[in-house]
């Protein structure tokens, strides 16, 4: 992605100014190589067994994998696909890519064959690096399109053959340890990321080398994720989903110890990972952490190290933030989008909030957060004019800044989200008079009933604060007289029972009475997509005729 505007050089003008060095990649691979060799890298493999070495280690075998790079013909801008969990191969991927002057392209490993074929063929793919355990996975999408000319490097040992396929380690260990790295344009593209596309076709975004250097910067802040050289930190968010909210750049660029949990992420598995390797901060969404939260009830666990859960993708429901924190470890909310990078917000609490009482800082807290330095924004009504910050006041939610993205990939219509340098992030939300943001909900899932909305988000929240209730979507349905009505799928909680009507008379002790779901369906599990979001497009599908008695 390149510029529009004109690059001035003022070097020759203007005396003592500043060096014109590049914000790229290498950049945080060497500041890493320099000075946190000795911290390590820890890596959970298919077979459980952990794989440890150092940073100095890691720094090694990058080199060998760029070698091994050029020598598959790989160039400046050809797109190379990774196809894998959170690994310590997949982390090499997205240093030596990028740093040879390539694009690393993560691509989603929960997307139905169909769609793996798509974004393969629409990112232009020259070589797929995938897990042995997702070997079958390609397979079936590699038979929707059987004829490829794709390279394939499977990393690990996989019982499916993939023809044509090379192996990883035999792969580096041909290859020196050094790579003569080549000076890129930061403004070149790095990475290459779909988004989770709730509705239509994905759409891909590429970070250049300057944009995720900066958010590396931002996030990193005391104010950001707050992240020290000291911490232990265990991305539980995919490598596939927005570069693990910039992770594995972060944590390398502050040397901390990094964990990564592979595809055992079962609750069990990730509590003896976090306690085994002395694990500080952690992050993933809300899902995952209700699982984690329901295991340290089951077996009355207190974490040993861990103090603090990052914790985006969706709102953090206030249940799950209570129990967390009884078991003394702090939620941090996180929001931002793939657009962004992602990280645009962070809810810490600001100085003006640190004397107040325990309820006004959890209210606060239970926000979005405050933006980062990089995101200017704006929040408009229905006629384009800036809402109050009064927390209480909605509108459409605008950004824009040096990491969020002015268009997608290989997509040459005008569209509308782009708009005066801004993008439209789809959300309706709040700010208030300390800057914190609060998502009322997506304009999508707003639920409009009688011509009053209802946040789908506030109502998830309430009925998942129910004792029986393990998670909750909240969808409108078509109706004859009201237009739309909400309904909410429920899954429970092991062991728990509650039926309709008992959960609805509990909805409406928190609820105004004409916001009470008009329906509650009860499922083991509600849909997701590959991100862990919930999937209310399929939702509204399956159940769009579940109020017909109404008509």
């Amino acid at each position: 992605m390149q510029s529009t505007r004109p690059r001035l050089d003022l070097s020759a003008t203007i005396p003592g100014t500043m060096m014109d060095v590049p914000l790229t990649i290498r950049w945080i691979f060497e500041h890493n190589q320099r000075s946190h060799a000795s911290r390590e890298v820890v890596s959970r493999e298919d077979d459980g067994s952990i794989f440890r070495y150092t940073y100095a280690d890691f720094g090694a075998r990058v080199a060998r994998l760029a070698n091994a790079l050029v020598e598959l013909g790989i160039r400046p801008g050809d797109r190379v696909a990774s196809f894998g969990w959170n690994t310590h191969r997949h982390l090499e991927l997205y240093y030596a890519v990028p740093m040879i002057g390539a694009v690393l392209h993560t691509t989603n490993i929960r997307l139905f064959p169909e769609q793996v074929c798509w974004v393969f063929e629409h990112a232009g793919d020259k070589a797929i690096f995938v897990d042995a355990s997702l070997v079958p996975a390609v397979a079936r999408a590699l038979a929707i399109r059987p004829a490829s000319s794709r390279q394939f490097v499977v990393m690990g040992t996989s019982q499916v053959e993939l023809p044509g396929a090379l192996d990883y380690e035999e792969l580096l260990a041909a290859q020196p340890a050094e790579f003569d790295w080549p000076d890129l344009d930061e403004r070149s593209g790095a990475i290459l990321c779909y988004t989770s596309a709730t509705t239509g076709d994905p759409k891909g975004v590429v970070f250049t080398h300057r944009s995720t250097v900066l958010h590396a910067l931002a996030a990193g802040m005391a104010d950001g994720l707050g992240v020290t050289q000291g911490d232990v930190v265990m991305p539980v968010v995919p490598m596939f989903h927005v570069n693990a909210w910039g992770v594995p750049f972060l944590i390398p660029m502050v040397g901390a110890n990094l964990v990564l949990p592979g595809a055992k992420l079962d609750p069990s598995s990730l509590i003896e990972l976090i306690e085994r390797e002395g694990v500080t901060i952690s992050l993933g969404v809300p899902t995952v952490w209700l699982a984690v939260r329901d295991e340290l009830e089951r077996r009355d666990l207190r974490f040993r190290t861990l103090k603090r859960l990052v914790i985006g993708g969706s709102a953090v429901p206030p249940s799950l933030f209570d129990d967390l924190e009884k078991r003394g470890v702090r939620t941090m909310h996180a929001w931002g989008m793939t657009e962004m990078s992602p990280i645009g917000t962070a809810s810490l609490l600001t100085a003006q909030l640190a004397g107040a009482p325990w309820e006004v800082q959890r209210a606060a807290l239970l926000k979005q957060g405050r933006f980062t330095p990089l995101v200017a924004w704006k929040i408009l009504d229905d006629n384009g004019v800036p809402v109050p910050r009064d927390g209480k006041t909605a509108g459409a939610l605008w950004v824009r800044g040096p990491a969020v993205t002015r268009s997608y990939f290989r997509v040459d219509e005008a569209l509308p989200v782009f708009n005066d340098g801004y993008f439209m992030t789809g959300d309706v939300c709040t700010i208030d008079e300390f800057g914190y943001l609060q998502l009322v909900d997506r304009t999508k899932d707003l639920v409009k009933s009688g011509g009053e909305w209802i946040s789908s988000v506030d109502l998830e929240n309430t009925i998942m604060g129910h004792p029986a209730v393990r998670e909750a979507a909240v969808i409108g349905v078509a109706h004859p007289k009201w237009v739309e009505r909400p309904i909410a799928v429920v899954a429970l909680r092991e062991g728990q029972s509650v039926d309709e009507p008992s959960l609805q008379a509990w909805i409406g002790e928190r609820v105004v009475k004409w916001q009470i779901p008009d329906r509650v369906v009860f499922v083991d599990a509600i849909p997701r997509t590959g991100v862990g979001k919930f999937l209310k497009r399929e939702l509204r599908d399956r159940y769009k005729d579940l109020l017909d008695a109404a008509k």
